[in-house]
C-alpha cells in the first residue's frame, strides 16, 4: 500500500479491527449498489470513501428536480441525466481510486444473478417491493450477502441477510409477497435526512461484512426518526419460504 493510500485511509487503519490487512480486503472487494437515490447516494459515497475497490452502480432512472431534496449525489445541473452517470461523476471526485461500473437498465433475474455472483456484497437502495423481491431472489441464488434498507416519512429499517450461512432468513421470509407494502416515499413522503441515516447504516453493515466483523444478520433494525428511537427484532428463516426454503426452485429455474 502506497504512502498516499496509507494517509488517505489512516483513520481506518489505526483501528485494531481493520489495520492494513482489513484495508486491503476492502480494496479487493466488489460491492453492487442497486438504486442511486436517497439510500444509494450515501451508501455508495461512504463505500467509495472507505476504500472499496470496485463499485457497480445500477439504476435505469434519470435525475428529477424532486429527487434533490434527499439524493445527495445529484445536483441541479444533473437534472435529466442518468443517475448512474451523475453518481459516478460525484464518486470519482470523492475517490478517484475507486473503480466504477454502471448499469443503466432494468435487469431480469438471470442478469441480476450473474451480477450478484461477481460481487462480495449487494446493497439494496430501491424504493419498491417488486425490485427488492427480485434483488433478494438473485442474492439468495448467488449466495452473496444482501444489505437491505427502506425509508418512508420519519421511519426506516435495515436488515442484513448473509446467505453464506445456510440458516439465514431472506427478505421474502420477512415480508412474503408484500401485500401490505404498497406505500412508497413518492406517495407518502420522507424527511430529507432520513435516507442519509439509513444509507449510512447500510454502508456500515457492508463494511463490517467485508471485514469479517459482527453484523445485523438475523435481526431487523427499526429506526423512528421522530421519536429518535432504535429497536432491533430477531429474524428467523421461514422453512416454507419459496425463495430460500428447502422447497424453493433451484437457481436459474
Amino acid at each position: 500500500m502506497s504512502d498516499e493510500l496509507l494517509l488517505r485511509y489512516s483513520r481506518q487503519i489505526l483501528m485494531p479491527d481493520i489495520g492494513t490487512e482489513g484495508q486491503e480486503r476492502l480494496a479487493a472487494a466488489h460491492a453492487v449498489v442497486m438504486g442511486l437515490g436517497g439510500l444509494g447516494s450515501p451508501v455508495s459515497a461512504y463505500l467509495a470513501a472507505a476504500g472499496i475497490g470496485h463499485l457497480t452502480l445500477v439504476d435505469f432512472d434519470r435525475v428529477d428536480l424532486s429527487n434533490l431534496q434527499r439524493q445527495i449525489l445529484h445536483g441541479q445541473h444533473d437534472i435529466g441525466r442518468l443517475k448512474v452517470e451523475s453518481a459516478a461523476d460525484s464518486l470519482r471526485r470523492l475517490n478517484p481510486g475507486c473503480r466504477l461500473s454502471t448499469v443503466a437498465r432494468r435487469l431480469d433475474l438471470a442478469e441480476l444473478g450473474a451480477l450478484c455472483a461477481e460481487a462480495d456484497v449487494i446493497l439494496d437502495g430501491t424504493d419498491n417491493f417488486a425490485s427488492r423481491a427480485l434483488i433478494n431472489h438473485a442474492a439468495v441464488n448467488a449466495g452473496v450477502p444482501l444489505v437491505s434498507g427502506a425509508v418512508i416519512r420519519f421511519e426506516g429499517q435495515v436488515a442484513t441477510f448473509d446467505f453464506r450461512d445456510p440458516s439465514s432468513a431472506c427478505y421474502h421470509c420477512l415480508y412474503g409477497d408484500g401485500e401490505e407494502l404498497g406505500e412508497t416515499c413518492g406517495e407518502s413522503g420522507v424527511l430529507a435526512s432520513l435516507p442519509g441515516v439509513i444509507g449510512s447504516l447500510q454502508a456500515t453493515e457492508a463494511l463490517k461484512l467485508l471485514l469479517g466483523l459482527p453484523t445485523l444478520a438475523g435481526k431487523l433494525l427499526l429506526v423512528d426518526g421522530l421519536a429518535m428511537s432504535f429497536r432491533t427484532l430477531s429474524l428467523s428463516r421461514d422453512p416454507a419460504c419459496r425463495v430460500c426454503g428447502p422447497a424453493a426452485p433451484a437457481a436459474g429455474t
